[in-house]
């Protein structure tokens, strides 16, 4: 059924946010730090693994679809709603939480493309 999908969904975003939030405690900043990424990380793998077994039916899989779709315009509304003045306030912890990934993202991604590369040439 649709609703299982949504279910699974839902259970990953309130685990994600509950993540997110222990996460900015744990570092000393006063906001959810990644809450939706770790629950679209969450997502995956619980799809996988509901893949693997034989536990996901087609309708099920529809309503996990729908709503995993619907997560980029979730993270740019949340995004849009961030208060940067408080994160930059907040000290130098939540500066670099910023900085890091996007210097890490960066790094990766001519690994990225050499693997793309070689997965096109099989």
């Amino acid at each position: 059924m649709i609703i299982y999908g949504v279910g699974i969904l839902a259970f990953c975003y309130v685990v994600g946010q509950i993540f997110g939030e222990f996460i900015g405690k744990l570092i000393g900043v006063d906001a959810n730090v990644g809450g939706v990424g770790f629950a679209m990380i969450l997502l995956i793998l619980i799809n996988d693994w509901l893949k693997k077994k034989n536990y996901l039916d087609t309708s099920t899989e529809k309503g996990i679809l729908f709503w995993s779709q619907m997560y980029i315009p979730i993270v740019v509304a949340m995004s849009a709603t961030q208060n940067v003045k408080v994160a930059v306030s907040s000290g130098f912890m939540a500066i670099l939480a910023g900085i890091v990934p996007v210097l890490i993202c960066i790094a990766v991604i001519p690994f990225l493309a050499k693997i793309s590369k070689s997965s096109q040439i099989d």
